[in-house]
């Protein structure tokens, strides 16, 4: 069977899925027609009665038998079925006036079919994309995430304010990153990197003649040309992107810059998530200098920055940045990563503001658990399971006080009296709430236990970046006292 049959067969599938049966006779006998060419030994001349579900399993079959002939075919030729190079885009809102087309996003829905083959390129690349990118890029590696990146800027934060040290921070936006990746310029990044002509041809015939389409609410639109981008639900796109990201990093010269943070005889100037890079240094002309040089290196390959977007944090004096007529806003706090970063290193915002999210998120839960027909012990475990992660995001790397104790365990009781329908004007003591309630492990014990994991998880590594920033020294003097 070629190409044409598999995917007559999967689009047959797709559309008797997405029918219902009064609509479907016809795509049932076509589907049904297309198995008996598939299975020579069906067609006995005998009637065969196929339910929707063993219809369903036999085609299925079918495909997975199929799958590995065809991905083995692309493998060879570096040729891709049209279908799989087609894309339907969903746009999403992110926060602001939804009036306005910039203020959203775009995900993009791919054949299923063709993710089996993609997983494939993206292990092979894998192995490249460890060795180029360097450990301050923390986007889509294995065993780093978010956490990492927010511990790192809180533990230099935290560090050079213990030591008396000013500290200049740049957190660089760019307009529709992974939508201006220009891919002549992609190409030429991996084979600079060392990729295989192999590879790095299949995935310039994968971004060849793609189509897309824009689906609404409204309708959709006509299929049209898409020409650059990295399109942000592809499986290869995260992959992708950090070596576009890397190599500009790599023609600023930050590697070599002798501006940056000193921490463990190791220069950190800059710190990557994704799309998301993070510039420091120790005195604001050095940041400018950063700052001007990725901006410089990110326009040769398409990127722009959104100079609206970036913001500059300082512990220090600091004067007014203009870049291309427009002045950069100097924050006091930012939100990186879903957690708040403050100038000072002080948690004591950010515990405030997560206790405040915990709250909407119980409040929301008001329906659910004034149901009579859950048990306490099962509204118990939807608390842990959806109120709980919320406050303690980000936790590993905080530091609290007596004051963020008692408001951490004033939290928990507000939780629980609230489950339990008891008003703060009933005389019930703690203790007698926490017994009928019997959490087992409490928040701030939760919390403890995050944070313990986390220590372990990175002494068990070897010279890691996490672990240089948190044991390492950063010089100078503490203050008195």
């Amino acid at each position: 069977m070629d190409w044409l049959d598999f995917l007559a067969v999967q689009g047959t599938l797709k559309s008797l899925l997405q029918h219902h049966s009064s609509k479907a006779s016809i795509l049932w006998r076509s589907a049904f027609f297309i198995v008996q060419l598939s299975h020579p030994y069906m067609t006995t001349g005998k009637t065969i009665a196929l339910t929707r579900q063993t219809f369903v399993s036999k085609v299925m079959f079918l495909l997975f038998n199929m799958l590995p002939r065809l991905v083995i075919e692309i493998w060879k030729t570096q040729q891709w079925p049209q279908d799989w190079k087609r894309s339907v885009f969903i746009p999403i809102p992110k926060k602001g006036n939804a009036k306005e087309h910039s203020n959203y996003c775009t995900t993009a829905f791919t054949s299923h079919a063709s993710k089996g083959m993609l997983k494939i390129l993206q292990a092979r690349l894998q192995q490249y994309v460890d060795h180029e990118l360097s450990d301050v890029q923390a986007g889509f590696r294995k065993g780093r995430g978010t956490r990492d990146q927010i511990a790192n800027i809180r533990w230099i934060i935290e560090k050079a304010r213990e030591f008396q040290k000013n500290i200049y921070v740049c957190f660089i936006d760019y307009a529709k990153a992974s939508d201006c990746v220009d891919h002549n310029k992609l190409w030429k990044i991996l084979q600079e990197m060392g990729i295989p002509d192999h590879l790095t041809c299949l995935l310039r015939n994968l971004y060849a003649d793609q189509e897309g389409i824009v689906r609404t609410g409204q309708g959709t639109t006509d299929w049209f040309q898409i020409g650059k981008g990295a399109r942000q639900g592809y499986i290869l796109s995260p992959c992708l992107f950090n070596l576009y990201a890397g190599y500009i990093m790599r023609n600023a010269g930050l590697e070599e810059a002798q501006a940056g943070i000193k921490i463990a005889r190791r220069n950190i100037n800059n710190l990557r998530y994704a799309d998301v890079t993070t510039l420091m240094a120790q005195s604001e002309e050095e940041l400018k200098s950063l700052l001007m040089k990725v901006k410089e290196e990110s326009e040769k390959v398409g990127l722009k920055l959104n100079i609206q977007k970036t913001k500059i944090m300082a512990s220090g004096p600091i004067t007014s940045w203009e870049i291309d007529g427009e002045t950069v806003e100097t924050v006091s706090d930012f939100n990186f990563g879903g957690s708040k970063i403050t100038a000072d290193g002080d948690c004591s915002h950010e515990i405030k503001r997560h206790l405040l999210l915990g709250r909407k998120v119980m409040i929301n839960l008001d329906s659910i658990l004034k149901s009579r027909d859950i048990t306490l012990p099962t509204k118990v475990r939807l608390v842990k399971a959806t109120v709980f992660p919320v406050v303690t995001y980000g936790c590993e790397s905080w530091t609290l006080k007596k004051a963020e104790h008692r408001r951490l365990e004033a939290f928990e009781l507000w939780c629980w009296r609230r489950l339990l329908r008891v008003p703060w004007t009933a005389r019930r003591s703690n203790q007698s709430i926490l017994k009928e309630i019997s959490p087992g492990c409490s928040l701030e014990g939760l919390m403890l236990k995050l944070k313990l994991q986390y220590l372990g998880h990175l002494m068990r590594r070897v010279d890691t970046l996490e672990k240089t920033l948190m044991l390492g020294g950063i010089g100078g003097r503490r203050r008195r006292g």
